[in-house]
């Protein structure tokens, strides 16, 4: 027969006894008290520093011995966890079904790491910055996920002016489709009379309201604009007439053109042939029923009235003390026109009488001028790179200013808004300033200097709505750049061509509403564009 271990229980008096050495001792409060009170007279036997340091330790730490009581206690706590009972308890009463449920009471740790979307339920803090908005009292101060994602929907559908097409259901859609079918008839009127209503208030044009943008500029490529008629000479002058559809062209075939813009055929008007006389400059009245053309080296000037179809030549202009007329701009009020003289000075002359009304002296050659939009003062460039601020009215010299970063100023131009003013240099560098900071401040910064050009920039124009600035030089071909005002950014796509079809370009204009642009070039042509962006003329 084999051995048999025989495992003996304990009896009930043993696990007693084995229960009483393990039991933590228990905490007396009259002992402890007993126990410091001693401690404290002890205190006065020790010397002064060696008592002080004893009692501090005490107070802590407790005396040595109830230290080391405590640790132990601690160390049968964790050993023993919650089997060991109180000494409260009925230690005759205790079985193995009440020793297993002590064991469910146990404190159960809480998880390292929890998956959100494991706990559906769980609260979401609204308080935070980005969930504000979406509580309705104070009362939701958290929110459920669903409730949050539904209360996040109903606030896009509100925004959106109600569910977005793409979001409804086809069911939806058709049923939507039939109302609206069915109220068709009944709004049809009311639009109608709406409609009325707008063009009566607006005129027949409604314009685009919506910006430029930049970066790219929209425009198709045009027959020449005088592709009826091209120069056997250089163009000179390229200018859109005031108020209508008609582009007029100049150059040094001594020859003045006018054409009608359509952007197919741009048929010819009428040309004028002006006998030894190559036309330097040419420009339209404020009220477009005259021209104005000089030459090069002659001291008069032609005046073409288009009305009557009558060329007048004026030989002489009393007061003006100059060997030539080249060089000159009509003033916004009209009647007036403004002759750049030599030695810096600017002559007003009234083409009524024909005669110089007052003059103007600015140091070093004048390189351009520009009118503000009203009129009354005039921005006058130097060759010294130096801006000159001139009082029409008065005839005084408001402000004066240098050009920044400029040796030599070669052109100048104001915005039709009064809210830019461009200045050229020999060196290809175009700064853009504030209009309102040139009239008021005494050093300016710009607001952007555009380098695209490496030559001189000999031509600046704005368009009417100030939104686009044409720059260019006419040193070298395919030197012209627009210039996106609102971003102060050049475009990139003009001119962009394998075929050069731009030339050196003398003379920049933009149609009354901007829907054309056009260029004056060395090859007798005026290249034209249609500027899609711009819905009119």
């Amino acid at each position: 027969m084999e051995d048999v271990n025989v495992i003996k229980l304990p009896t009930t008096e043993e696990r007693k006894t084995a229960k009483k050495r393990t039991r933590a001792p228990k905490f007396n409060p009259k002992e402890e008290e007993e126990k410091r009170r001693r401690n404290v007279q002890c205190v006065s036997v020790l010397g002064e520093e060696d008592s002080s340091v004893k009692l501090l330790e005490e107070l802590v730490f407790g005396a040595e011995e109830q230290l080391l009581e405590r640790l132990g206690e601690e160390d049968v706590a964790e050993q023993t966890g919650s089997l060991l009972v109180e000494d409260g308890d009925d230690e005759s009463g205790e079985s193995e079904a009440e020793d297993a449920a002590r064991l469910q009471r146990r404190p159960i740790r809480a998880a390292a790491w929890v998956d959100e979307d494991d706990d559906r339920e769980e609260e979401v803090d609204m308080k935070h910055r980005y969930r504000r908005d979406l509580i309705r009292g104070d009362a939701e101060s958290t929110m459920t996920k669903e409730k949050l994602q539904q209360r996040m929907r109903e606030q896009f559908q509100k925004a959106m002016g109600g569910t977005p097409s793409w979001a409804e259901s086809s069911v939806k859609k058709k049923k939507k489709k039939k109302k609206a079918a069915d109220d068709d008839d009944d709004e049809k009127e009311e639009d109608d009379d709406e409609d009325e209503e707008l063009l009566r208030r607006t005129g027949n044009f409604v314009g685009s309201s919506d910006s430029l943008p930049s970066g790219v500029l929209r425009m198709k490529k045009c027959l020449h604009a005088n592709s009826a008629r091209p120069s056997e000479d250089r163009l000179t002058t390229v200018q859109f007439h005031p108020s209508a559809q008609v582009v007029m062209t100049a150059g040094l075939d001594q020859s003045v053109s006018l054409f009608q813009v359509d952007g197919k055929t741009n048929p010819k008007i009428q040309s004028i042939h002006l006998e030894r006389f190559p036309v330097h400059r040419a420009q339209f009245s404020v009220d477009g029923e005259t021209v104005i053309a000089t030459s090069l080296k002659n001291k008069m000037f032609y005046v073409y009235d288009m009305m009557e179809g009558r060329v007048t030549p004026v030989h002489t202009i009393r007061g003006l003390n100059e060997a030539r007329v080249k060089e000159f701009s009509v003033c916004p009020e009209g009647g007036t026109l403004l002759l750049t003289g030599t030695k810096g000075y600017l002559h007003l002359l009234t083409l009524k009488t024909k005669e110089v009304v007052s003059s103007l002296k600015i140091n070093g050659d004048v390189s351009g001028v520009a009118f503000s939009p009203d009129g009354s003062k005039v921005f006058a460039n130097s060759e010294d790179g130096e801006v000159y601020v001139w009082d029409l009215r008065s005839s005084r010299c408001v402000n004066r200013f240098p050009d920044d970063g400029c040796v030599k100023g070669t052109s100048i131009a104001a915005s039709r808004n009064g809210q830019y003013l461009a200045c050229g240099s020999e060196s290809g560098v175009v700064n853009i300033y504030s209009q309102e900071a040139c009239l008021n401040s005494a050093n300016p910064r710009p607001l952007r200097a555009v380098m695209n050009l490496l030559t001189s920039a000999t031509a600046l124009t704005f368009n009417p709505s100030s939104e686009i600035l044409a720059i260019a030089s006419r040193a070298d071909d395919e030197a012209i750049r627009l210039v996106h005002l609102p971003s102060l950014s050049v475009f990139s796509n003009f001119p962009v061509s394998k075929r050069k079809i731009v030339y050196r370009a003398s003379c920049l204009d933009f149609s009354p509403h901007s829907g054309f642009f056009s260029l004056a070039n060395n090859k007798g042509h005026a290249p034209l564009f249609r500027l899609l962006h711009y819905k009119d003329f």
